[in-house]
């Protein structure tokens, strides 16, 4: 199929199933950037906003799959994309050929394969894309998105996923980019630990937690998550960015994943435990910065 002619904002209708915390920044800039958009989400609320700037509603997964040729999908877990997709309702039986799905939600890497198999049986094209950057990334357009799928498919949609983030890479084949998405996952773990216990050794030995942070974050010890998620500790702001439990849900597809490879993932194992630990202290709606509750 010839991919060459481009996804502009006169031809193409992007439907967008899930417009939670990220999604919601995620489908509003398709909207400023002239897009027709279509929008589906289980709870209707969390669409009014980007119905009010105007975007139009559908009633149905199935509706919003007749009437699109791009469709974006941002949801919760492994399950809510198998039933997105796959389900009696699901788009792969309601898209017309031609279709591009792109999942960003972060998934298994079997979940894509799979959506990506049944995809080019009917003649439609698959994308993983998980993302990085978290509530203020998808507001700011500044995601990392990584991608597994065709490269063709990929320099296809390349336009439309700079619509929303940053740093976009193709890594490989369907699959790829939630493999990739692990990796982060992983990184972000044990980083979560060390930057916990940072914050928390700096009020016990009676330092000013601000200032270390100014000494600190742009130096050896530098991250994301310190330079974002630490001031949010500092403060006592637990708001999700991104919440425990789906981050809980990552860690249980990487540990699933390590395993099936033969690896050992001690900081990652260690990581999930705590956060397991916050979960069942009723956290689990709360930004993954509250890890620093426990030292707290």
């Amino acid at each position: 199929m010839d991919h060459t002619n481009s996804l502009t904002s006169e031809n193409t209708v992007v439907g967008f199933i899930g417009t939670g915390v990220m999604g919601k920044s995620m489908a509003g800039h398709f909207l400023a950037k002239g897009y027709k958009v279509l929008v589906y989400t289980r709870t209707k609320e969390k669409a009014t906003e980007l119905i009010e700037s105007g975007a139009v509603w559908k009633e149905s997964v199935a509706e919003l799959a007749k009437e699109s040729n791009v469709i974006i999908t941002m949801v919760g877990y492994p399950y809510d994309v198998e039933e997105v997709y796959l389900g009696e309702n699901a788009l792969l039986k309601n898209a017309r050929k031609g279709t591009y799905f792109i999942d960003m939600t972060t998934s298994t890497p079997s979940l894509a394969s799979k959506i990506y198999e049944i995809a080019k049986e009917k003649e439609m094209f698959s994308l993983d894309a998980p993302v990085s950057g978290g509530d203020v990334g998808a507001r700011e357009a500044r995601l990392a998105i990584m991608v597994g799928g065709d490269e063709e498919v990929f320099a296809a949609c390349k336009p439309l996923l700079e619509i929303m983030g940053q740093n976009i890479v193709y890594q490989g084949p369907a699959g790829s980019g939630q493999h990739t998405k692990m990796c982060n996952q992983i990184a972000i773990a044990s980083n979560m630990i060390g930057v916990s216990e940072a914050i928390a050794y700096a009020r016990k030995s009676g330092l000013n937690p601000e200032k270390v942070l100014q000494s600190i974050s742009s130096g050896a010890a530098g991250s994301w998550s310190l330079s974002n998620l630490a001031p949010r500790m500092i403060a006592g702001d637990f708001e999700p960015g991104f919440f425990i439990k789906h981050f809980i849900k990552d860690m249980g597809i990487a540990l699933e994943e390590a395993k099936a490879m033969k690896m050992d993932t001690p900081g990652l194992e260690l990581a999930k435990k705590l956060y397991d630990e916050l979960a069942e202290n009723g956290e689990e709606n709360s930004g993954t910065q509250a890890l620093y509750k426990l030292w707290n």
